[in-house]
């Protein structure tokens, strides 16, 4: 059973770190563009405005993780109300999806101002965001199909899914900006026009009939609905916290550096999506297995995903920060088409410093979704937001005034080395659920 457990992982986690990659390239397209067709400013609005891409995208991973870990549990159970899982996370995406699109047309200017945008960055701020958030629908429908297809049984499509949205998304950037001269209007809205790319492709498991799950009935129940966001705030507080990290250091970079010195963030920060892609990607393929494994009563199967999740993240902190380390100059010099001196002094040494932790962060985010495959909601939750909002923010603010720019970057290593220590803890304690004495997983026990 143990090769079982360990080809099982290696199939859902390498599609998934690939799809994985392939989405966070949504991102690092449009800098890389944005700073080729409009240089210093526009990397500064793009790193400005791309918070609201965080918490769009972590509501679709909630909605997601959430639904598709309940929809794995139900079918490993035998239950029917898997069935009726993505039906019910599908009315949840309509409500959210709504409420997005209003934001977008009445409050995109305050949300510009509200994240720092000043003069000409300003209108550049304001039209990525609006244009965002008028496509949010598409960012949570295929979010939401993506988990679930890989939860199918189907990572493979689950991948290419990702891949061909990351593909339409560089295609058309490079359309956009350079022959349509569109701007930051054209890198938004290829950005916007990828989802639906990767739509496409996911519906292709319902036109083959493989799909266990069905679109029928999908006014929300409470009680299912609630137990989707539950077990998928973990993925929320990932990449919202990621978001609400970027406006802070943006502001107090801002008042130390000026908007070279959010450029050079920018640069920092978008890389930093990327490797939180991979490790995300690790976890996410994880997740399944350790649903599976729970709910059947194997946790010794369980410990064992778990492990090597945690082995995997550590191989990839070590080889990415040795990249990182050695080649942040040509990092830097990608995004820097206008050759400015600042921005690449501060964004390499940003690089350096603020990837020291990167071996802590992984093992945080592979954490945390171990607890939510095994539904052990609360420690998941206390993971995801200590690592992602409660230290860091106080870390930021105290190291930034001792340090200056130094400690803006060295905020987020310190929190996550002291997020996997509470987090190694929580682990070991975890005693007999109550209701359930089939989620175990104290420390030690094989």
């Amino acid at each position: 059973m143990r090769e079982g457990y360990a080809r099982e992982f290696r199939k859902y986690a390498a599609s998934n770190v690939l799809g994985m990659l392939g989405l966070s390239c949504y991102i690092l397209a449009d800098t890389y563009f944005v700073s080729k067709g409009l240089g210093t400013r526009g990397l500064a609005a793009l790193n400005l405005a791309i918070p609201i891409y965080n918490v769009i995208h972590g509501c679709g991973l909630m909605l997601g993780m959430g639904g598709a870990t309940k929809y794995s549990v139900y079918q490993a159970q035998g239950d029917r109300r898997g069935e009726r899982m993505f039906a019910n996370t599908l009315g949840i995406v309509a409500v959210l999806g709504v409420a997005f699109m209003m934001a977008g047309f009445f409050f995109a200017g305050d949300l510009a101002r509200l994240f720092g945008g000043r003069g000409i960055v300003l209108g550049m701020t304001e039209t990525y965001l609006q244009v965002m958030l008028l496509f949010s629908p598409v960012y949570l429908l295929n979010d939401v199909l993506v988990c679930f297809v890989r939860n199918d049984g189907n990572p493979r499509l689950s991948m290419i899914s990702m891949l061909a949205g990351s593909f339409t998304n560089i295609v058309l950037d490079y359309v956009f900006i350079f022959p349509m001269h569109l701007g930051m209007f054209g890198a938004v809205l290829a950005t916007g026009c990828a989802p639906i790319a990767g739509i496409l492709v996911s519906l292709a498991h319902f036109f083959r009939g493989r799909n266990r799950f069905f679109w029928f009935g999908a006014m929300p129940k409470f009680g299912i609905s609630w137990n989707t966001l539950v077990l998928g705030i973990p993925s929320l507080v990932t990449e919202v916290s990621s978001g609400i990290v970027i406006i802070a250091f943006n502001m107090l970079i801002l008042d130390i550096a000026g908007n070279v010195g959010v450029a050079a963030y920018g640069v920092v920060a978008n890389i930093s999506l990327v490797v939180v892609a991979v490790f995300t990607g690790v976890a996410q393929g994880m997740q399944p297995i350790v649903s599976h494994a729970g709910a059947a009563g194997e946790m010794a199967g369980a410990r064992r995903v778990f492990r090597y999740g945690v082995v995997t993240v550590l191989a990839m902190s070590i080889i990415i920060y040795v990249l990182v380390f050695f080649g942040k100059d040509a990092l830097v010099s990608v995004f820097n088409s206008e050759g400015n001196a600042g921005l690449a002094t501060m964004a390499g040494r940003g690089l350096r410093l603020y990837f020291s932790g990167i071996s802590f962060m992984g093992i945080n985010i592979v954490l945390s979704m171990y607890f939510a495959a095994l539904e052990r909601a609360l420690p998941a939750q206390a993971v995801s937001l200590l690592r992602g909002i409660v230290l860091v923010l106080p870390m930021a603010f105290a190291l930034s005034f001792l340090m200056g720019i130094t400690g803006v970057w060295l905020a987020v290593p310190v929190a996550e080395l002291l997020v996997t220590a509470i987090g190694a803890r929580l682990y070991c304690n975890l005693g007999i659920n109550a209701e359930n004495p089939r989620l175990i997983s104290n420390c030690g026990k094989k």
